[in-house]
């Protein structure tokens, strides 16, 4: 039975990535686009992709997209979409800190309908406090309540057998992460895949990094 795949964010970057891999590995996988009509490279991926609408901030979006993946088992979600420079902070928030949870809430039965039962949100290093106080910046402060919301909810996603980490998926070329960023999208994304494929009930409600080191919060 063909394994299936949800990538939240999937119109460029690590989520382009991710899509072009699980499918060219055989799998069934479904992604999100802001803009439906004009999915760009996306459209070009060969393989069992299907496509979704989504603005991780709209509501009727999100209930669409539940509404077209009703009964469909998802052995695999991880949401990417994000957002970092010249955004105002409220949206800063929004779209990185409460969508990620949101959506992943939404979907938890498919997730937990399936074989695999696996759960990755795309945080960052920049995020991790690591005991200090004040602020993170826009970005690291979006990213350290994500990392907060996951960690007060990863105890009840265990009760449904789904392990689900947040991972920091490097510093990658990406059109955020800059041009002179060390690691290539295709080796980030290559190393979530590893690491999502590895997951243990021991690593679930942890925060890992894409080349499979513990990253401290």
């Amino acid at each position: 039975m063909t394994n299936t795949a949800l990538i939240i964010g999937a119109s460029r970057g690590i989520g382009l990535e991710l899509v072009t891999q699980y499918a060219g590995a055989g799998w069934t996988v479904h992604g999100t686009t802001r803009s439906i009509d004009q999915p760009g490279p996306l459209a070009l991926i060969t393989g069992n992709v299907t496509l979704h609408q989504l603005e991780v901030r709209s509501e009727d979006d999100l209930q669409r997209l539940r509404g077209s993946l009703i009964d469909i088992p998802i052995d695999v979600l991880i949401h990417g979409a994000g957002v970092y420079r010249n955004t105002p902070r409220d949206e800063i928030m929004a779209v990185n800190t409460v969508a990620p949870i949101r959506i992943a809430e939404a979907l938890l039965d498919n997730v937990a309908a399936s074989d695999l039962r696996r759960l990755a949100l795309i945080t960052s290093q920049l995020g991790a406090r690591r005991g200090r106080t004040g602020s993170l910046g826009d970005y690291g402060d979006s990213k350290a309540a994500l990392n907060d919301s996951f960690r007060a909810r990863a105890p009840d996603w265990a009760t449904r057998g789904i392990r689900a980490i947040v991972i920091h998926p490097g510093w990658v070329s990406t059109d955020m992460g800059g041009a002179s960023a060390p690691v290539s999208v295709q080796d980030s994304a290559s190393g979530i895949r590893s690491v999502v494929d590895s997951l243990t009930a021991e690593m679930h409600g942890r925060f890992w990094t894409w080349d499979g080191r513990e990253h401290d919060w």
